[in-house]
């Protein structure tokens, strides 16, 4: 009948408005959110992020793959535009942030948002960057609130990105399969695009984006990683590929199934729900380090008492490599190394992490008493909750058991003070720039709104 066909048409288009919306309310948001606008709580939280991310990727240039990448900018992407953090090295913005990005998760000790099993503030951080130095060029000054609110954006674009594509895509994909639509939106909000110039950036970006299927990396650990690299210079690059005319496809947020994660923006502030790392290892191998060090603690069991170690886990978890690694990202995709190094060592780190401990026959000899066993007790909370439990059973006969064990410094848990992620940028930078450009970088961060310009912020930086 007629009037079916024209009430049909009348709802598509009413959907299609709809769906419009969602988008118009990211660019709003991204282009008209304004420091003044973040609640007090959001300002300090991108402190703390930027303080946290910048520690790793600090301390992420000191790694193979954070010193390849480095090399591979200068010799691949030359320019001017913005500096490799640590070296200092002159690049292009792309080459700026396809380095640092590749360093800001070579350490797997980034910040991360537990829906969308990954890393939204190196996704957003080394696009940033690059964008801030490359519009110095065109003596466009970005201040510290500028800067800080644009880093707060980027997070809750980002985790909407997230939440959209892992709802939307059967696999579970990498970081820079969002993050790129991250990293375009605080580039293009630093470089002043127009609204439509946003779009298409965001559109690009989320064309582009490396569509990583995680699992792989996974189960076999390479220097790709989480994608965040490539993701980052995917952002930067669309930023400035729609400034030109470049035009991209709708962006995935006309896709969200869940309007609420949309209109939700400006009032809900996710950055605050993020979870910090205090290990350099994957997320999902961490309930299991800190049971053991708990266990260790608590008893007094010292390392030639164990007879054997049983982490009971999720999948997921259980998935990670238990064989002795030959690199670092073997290393930190692993969940007998960092048990076994943080038992004999008393931490999980850069040290811990890179060559030569991490080829020590002490750890090995560990590891080959860990055994790991998935239950469905742990996958029922996962991925809202990664918990494990350890249990030790001693040359004496004695079993020792953690209890239910969350990932520490979470949501769920209990979150890091101030003091304890500056404990943590400390023993990460502080290494790699010396005490005092650490506490330089620390300093100015905590009162980056105070600052007009980031010109001695970038100085500290470099070594």
């Amino acid at each position: 009948m007629p009037s079916s066909g024209k009430n049909s048409i009348f709802c598509c288009l009413s959907k299609a408005d709809s769906l419009m919306a969602y988008t118009e309310k990211v660019l709003a948001f991204i282009m008209e959110t304004a420091w003044e606008k973040l609640p007090r709580a959001v300002q300090h939280q991108a402190k703390r992020c930027l303080l946290d991310n910048m520690g790793a990727m600090i301390a992420g240039h000191g790694t193979p793959v954070g010193q390849l990448m480095a090399r591979l900018a200068a010799a691949q992407f030359s320019g001017d535009q913005a500096a490799i953090v640590v070296s200092g090295r002159r690049v292009s913005a792309a080459g700026a942030a396809l380095a640092n990005g590749f360093a800001a998760n070579a350490l797997d000790i980034d910040d991360g948002y537990r829906k969308i099993k990954g890393h939204p503030g190196v996704c957003v951080l080394p696009a940033l960057l690059a964008a801030v130095q490359r519009m110095s060029e065109d003596g466009c000054i970005v201040s510290g609130k500028q800067f800080l609110t644009t880093l707060a954006v980027g997070y809750e674009v980002g985790i909407r990105a997230g939440l959209i594509r892992h709802a939307t895509c059967d696999t579970y994909h990498s970081s820079g399969s969002w993050g790129a639509v991250a990293g375009a939106a605080a580039a293009g909000r630093v470089l002043g695009l127009t609204r439509e110039q946003l779009w298409h950036a965001l559109g690009a970006a989320d064309y582009h984006a490396p569509m990583a299927p995680m699992m792989k990396c996974i189960t076999t650990p390479s220097m790709g990683k989480d994608s965040i690299g490539w993701g980052s210079l995917v952002g930067i690059v669309s930023a400035l590929m729609a400034r030109e005319g470049f035009t991209g496809i709708a962006p995935l947020f006309d896709n969200t199934p869940e309007p609420e994660w949309i209109d939700s923006l400006g009032s809900a502030w996710e950055i605050e729900n993020l979870y910090f790392k205090p290990h350099a290892c994957c997320r999902w191998a961490q309930p299991g380090v800190d049971g053991t060090l708990k266990l260790v603690r608590d008893h007094g069991i010292l390392p030639d008492d164990i007879e054997k170690i049983t982490v009971y886990t999720f999948a997921e978890s259980a998935a990670l490599r238990r064989d002795w690694p030959k690199d670092t990202e073997q290393a930190q995709y692993n969940i007998a190394f960092p048990i076994a190094a943080a038992l004999l060592d008393g931490q999980v780190g850069p040290a811990q992490v890179l060559p030569p401990r991490l080829l020590d026959d002490d750890i090995h000899k560990m590891m080959n008493k860990i055994d790991i066993i998935a239950q469905e007790r742990f996958q029922k909370q996962f991925p809202d909750r990664a918990e494990s439990e350890v249990e030790i059973r001693t040359r004496s006969g004695h079993i020792r058991r953690s209890g239910v064990m969350s990932a520490r410094w979470d949501p769920a848990t209990t979150l890091p003070a101030d003091q304890e992620l500056i404990d943590k940028f400390f023993w990460l930078a502080g290494p790699v720039l010396g005490e005092k450009n650490t506490a330089g970088i620390c300093d100015r961060i905590f009162h980056l709104e105070t600052q007009k310009n980031l010109d001695q912020f970038f100085r500290l930086c470099v070594k």
